[in-house]
């Protein structure tokens, strides 16, 4: 009978972003046993459809579950989040954990009443997106800007290829160039790749600036779910799968390492 305290946590993200995720989750819980799963073959999501995200994400999901059998399953992706949480959570029979915009912090920090939210054209698209912004920064101005760009870039970077230095800047100013821009004081990370370039993007910013992810409040959560149940004396080595094998996934070897991932398989 399996070790129950041998169960990993899973984390789900179309690419390397939700590396964002893993890493505060592994500060807080060393110990924790993971299975990173990235559908490489479906990325990007910020550029599908939110009918080709439901009917991927899911399915996926459910066959990694069925592989791996783990105590916790997270999301790590805004675009997912924001769109397949609710099937997710009904097509699984435990918990799941979303990414969802640091919105609410955002505009509790603020003092200009000028927020950015940075993310995906599918995530910053989202009504889900608009009520957190009704709910949460209603006396402020809440701007929006996807950027595909970035998201190739911290791809890029992690896996040591050349990568655009222009592009975190051009970021910004999908941001900074609307109306009441020049204020904005807080930048809300919408997309768990860019917290991975948040020194490239505070170095491109034009005045100070506060960058906000949801990681920290995440690996809180999965604590909290976790609840008493054990973890391993020694975390073991952890798991990478992608849902395609080829050369970009051998150059993400050392990036991998570093997040405590040795093993890397193919779904």
């Amino acid at each position: 009978m399996p070790d129950p305290a041998q169960a990993p946590v899973l984390f789900f993200d179309s690419g390397v972003g939700g590396l964002s995720i893993l890493g505060p989750a592994r500060a807080l819980m060393p110990a924790m046993p993971v299975v990173y799963a990235a559908d490489n073959a479906g990325f990007p999501y910020g550029l599908k459809t939110d009918a080709e995200i439901n009917g991927r994400v899911p399915a996926l999901l459910g066959r990694l579950v069925e592989r791996y059998r783990p105590r916790i399953a997270v999301i790590a992706c805004n675009t997912a989040s924001t769109i397949a949480l609710a099937a997710v959570r009904a097509a699984l029979d435990i918990p799941v954990v979303g990414t969802v915009p640091a919105i609410k912090p955002a505009a509790l920090a603020s003092r200009s009443r000028v927020i950015g939210v940075l993310g995906t054209d599918a995530t910053v698209r989202q009504r889900y997106v608009d009520n957190l912004a009704a709910e949460h920064g209603a006396d402020c101005t809440v701007l929006r800007h996807g950027s595909a760009a970035l998201v190739a870039y911290a791809e890029a970077r992690l896996r040591g290829a050349p990568a655009d230095p222009a592009v975190p800047a051009d970021a910004l100013a999908g941001l900074i160039d609307q109306p009441g821009g020049e204020r904005m004081d807080q930048v809300v990370l919408a997309c768990t790749h860019f917290p991975l370039v948040q020194d490239e993007l505070r170095a491109a910013a034009p005045h100070p600036m506060t960058f906000l992810d949801g990681g920290a409040g995440i690996a809180r959560r999965i604590a909290y779910l976790n609840g008493e149940a054990p973890w391993p004396d020694a975390a073991p080595e952890g798991i990478a799968v992608f849902t395609r094998l080829d050369e970009s996934v051998d150059a993400l070897r050392p990036a991998l390492t570093g997040f405590g991932i040795g093993r890397i398989e193919g779904l």
